[in-house]
């Protein structure tokens, strides 16, 4: 099964060996990842919030930690971050174009912790404006195109991260979800992307422009994007705000089910067919994959509270178009049906250790300036509302379930991921089995 890839530059964890044992400094890493994003990034258009100077002085500090015997994991490795976190400094508008000149006096949750790590910040990545779409384009940065086709979106809203780290530019990216925003970008671009359970990591300093004093919003996650899933593991470990249960089990000795159809969304033939093909593989080895079971929770009526519920926190509240406003009974109603929908998954998972499922029905599609609720996509010939897609996100969004996105080859010569559903807090169960799957595939 091929699984495109555009670049053979290593990992983070082997830039990092490499810069403890001597073999390489962090200003000659900084240095070689600038490098690449000043040849690969003009027609990509990923990294659109460059502190390349302050970046080169990080390199230099941690060359000095280095000599006085410091082993952070991520010491002196380059990385980027989404336009959506925090660092002193430097903007963050959310890709809205009237707070372009929000700048910010401290650094996110996430951005301090992967300093502390050792990480060195080069800078930011582009989203879509408030981050609501699955097209990374604004008013104040332009347009970031698809690495394997620069004719095609590389998803949102953290596109423009997945297009840095699929190029090569980068190894690691911190990204954010409430919509499939990790999840398909990787997908479209082809590399690893974690959504974590809700509420694990930190989104302290990761707001909209005008809501610093608002709690973290509901639903919504942030995490890592990265090649592989031993770089992605680290990354969201190094992250989290408390410690969670590792894996032992190995996927021969766990139970499995397919999921690949969706009352709300059309399924491409090709996305089914590749998953298939993975599902074949996964029986051939010898691991124990259900295709169908009375388990599932209502996933019509899921997505519709999902739907409701997410038009809510990216409405801030707000009265909808034709006047109607939420009220407190409107919500705590959400709240208590997103309770029931978390046991019905708890209930499911007591019978199966992972849910398997596409990130999105179809590879990436062409860049479309509509708005997402105008877009209609092609699916086997057939428009459909872009909007359906979120069908996929939601599914696991809702509950709060964590999911890892792994690339699991191509359709119509583009890649595409799958999603490997764990239960909640069982996140590493999730990229357990994500790396099993993508070393099984690889051995092919």
């Amino acid at each position: 099964m091929t699984i495109p890839s555009l670049t053979d530059q290593p990992g983070a964890i082997a830039v990092a060996a490499d810069i403890a044992a001597g073999k390489l400094t962090a200003v000659e890493a900084v240095e070689a990842a600038i490098k690449r994003i000043e040849k690969l990034d003009g027609p990509i258009n990923a990294v659109v919030v460059r502190d390349f100077k302050r970046a080169r002085q990080a390199a230099r500090d941690a060359d000095t930690r280095l000599a006085k015997g410091d082993e952070s994991p991520l010491l002196g490795v380059p990385m980027t971050v989404k336009e959506s976190f925090n660092i002193a400094g430097l903007p963050t508008s959310w890709g809205i174009e009237a707070a372009a000149d929000n700048i910010t006096d401290t650094d996110a949750m996430v951005v301090q912790r992967l300093k502390a790590a050792g990480a060195v910040i080069l800078g930011k990545t582009n989203v879509p404006p408030m981050l609501a779409d699955m097209f990374s384009e604004n008013a104040i940065y332009g347009r970031t195109s698809n690495p394997h086709d620069l004719g095609r979106s590389p998803g949102g809203s953290s596109g423009g991260g997945a297009a840095a780290v699929a190029s090569g530019m980068v190894a690691l990216e911190y990204g954010s979800d409430i919509g499939g925003s990790i999840r398909v970008p990787a997908h479209y671009c082809g590399i690893w992307g974690h959504k974590p359970t809700y509420g694990v990591v930190s989104g302290d300093g990761h707001f909209m422009p005008g809501f610093e004093e608002g709690a973290f919003r509901p639903l919504s996650v942030v995490g890592p994007l990265a090649r592989n899933a031993d770089d992605l593991e680290l990354l969201f470990d190094l992250t989290l705000d408390r410690p969670l249960p590792k894996q032992s089990k190995s996927l021969g000795n766990m139970r499995t089910l397919l999921l690949t159809d969706h009352p709300c969304v059309t399924m491409g033939e090709g996305m089914r067919q590749c998953m298939e093909a993975v599902v074949d593989r996964l029986e051939d080895s010898g691991a124990e994959v259900a295709r169908s079971t009375t388990l599932l929770p209502d996933l019509e009526q899921q997505h519709r509270d999902y739907l409701h519920m997410l038009n809510i926190i990216m409405m801030a509240g707000a009265p909808r178009p034709d006047g109607t406003v939420v009220t407190a009974a409107d919500w705590f109603a959400l709240l208590d049906a997103q309770a029931r929908n978390q046991r019905s998954w708890r209930d499911l998972f007591e019978e199966y250790d992972l849910v398997i499922a596409p990130p999105s029905s179809m590879p990436a599609f062409p860049h479309d300036t509509r708005p997402m609720k105008d877009r209609t996509l092609s699916i086997d010939g057939v428009d459909h509302p872009a909007a359906e897609q979120l069908a996929w996100s939601g599914l696991v969004t809702f509950p709060g379930l964590p999911a890892t996105v792994l690339p699991i080859g191509q359709v119509d010569g583009l890649p595409v991921g799958m999603q490997v559903i764990a239960d909640r807090y069982q996140d590493h169960k999730a990229i357990a089995g994500a790396r099993e799957i993508g070393a099984l595939l690889a051995s092919e």
